[in-house]
């Protein structure tokens, strides 16, 4: 992927982008007969940057179970702010049970402790290395999510870098762990390659964006990436008869998140020349809430 113009010889080809303004709440699809935007008749995206940990039935680790993974991991620590065990009349666990997790002066709550009861299953729309028909409802759902103080509405890359490592060493501990979910995107990842690919990522390799973002097709034929916004604070749109090709389209789409991720987002327009040689017209809506791709 390059630039169209004269650059030096010797610089890197990385597109240039600038970093969005503001991270908006994503709900919107471009209606090219109104020349605007509208409401996409679709369940609430999720913006927190928060992801589910799916283990088989009765196989949900407890306070005891989570301190022996934070004794062989260094550089964790168990938090103070952890709920404990309050029983009911019949001696059930009457609410969810949590704890606080400390990774590198970063805190992170693990809720849906055993024995108490599971978290609401997650939304899913998305599968990777998962069967077409799976969903949470036959798993025990853990939510793993940054503090309270953390919570913003685009999370700083260190935090999401740190939540995914996190993530990531919870799932090559817990054996029972059947795959995690990531909500930005409405995502569910089979746990050997939700492993591998933030594995690679955190060691320098390409962001997973086929896992924690989405693609979806739109009303009007466009490609739109769905979880994008929640690292940039803008979706991706890529515009039809562009995105007739969808195997074509999303593989323009990987790449481009990619290039959006290094800089931050965009808030002007690029002129890009595609893998195929394709020249592309990259520019912000007009509520900067996407960014659009179609042929020059």
């Amino acid at each position: 992927m390059s630039r169209i113009g004269t650059a030096h010889p010797n610089r890197d080809s990385t597109i240039s982008f600038k970093r969005a303004k503001d991270a908006q709440q994503f709900g919107l699809e471009y209606s090219p007969a109104r020349r605007g935007f509208r409401t996409i008749p679709q369940s609430p995206h999720v913006s927190v940057a928060e992801l589910h940990l799916l283990f088989a039935p009765g196989k949900r680790p407890d306070r005891d179970a989570v301190h022996a993974f934070i004794v062989q991991h260094r550089g964790l620590h168990l938090g103070d702010a952890t709920r404990s065990a309050g029983l009911d009349d019949s001696g059930a666990p009457e609410a969810v049970l949590w704890a606080e997790l400390l990774r590198d002066g970063l805190t992170f709550d693990l809720h849906g402790l055993a024995p108490g009861p599971a978290c609401t299953p997650p939304v899913i729309e998305h599968r990777f290395d998962q069967p077409a028909a799976s969903d949470a409802v036959g798993y025990e759902a853990m939510r793993l999510q940054p503090g309270p103080h953390l919570v913003t509405a685009t999370p700083s890359m260190p935090v999401m870098r740190a939540l995914l490592t996190l993530s990531r060493d919870l799932t090559r501990h817990f054996a029972q762990l059947v795959a995690v979910s990531w909500s930005p995107a409405r995502s569910v990842i089979g746990r050997r390659f939700f492993e591998s690919v933030i594995t690679a990522w955190l060691e320098g390799g390409p962001f997973p964006a086929l896992g924690l973002i989405a693609f979806a097709p739109a009303d009007d034929g466009a490609l739109q990436s769905v979880g994008l916004q929640c690292w940039i604070g803008q979706e991706l749109r890529i515009e039809a008869p562009l995105s007739h090709d969808r195997i074509a389209a999303t593989r323009l789409g990987v790449r481009l998140v990619n290039q959006l991720l290094i800089v931050g987002g965009l808030d002007a327009s690029e002129r890009v020349i595609a893998p195929d040689g394709t020249r592309l017209i990259m520019q912000t809506s007009r509520n900067s809430e996407f960014v659009r791709v179609r042929r020059e």
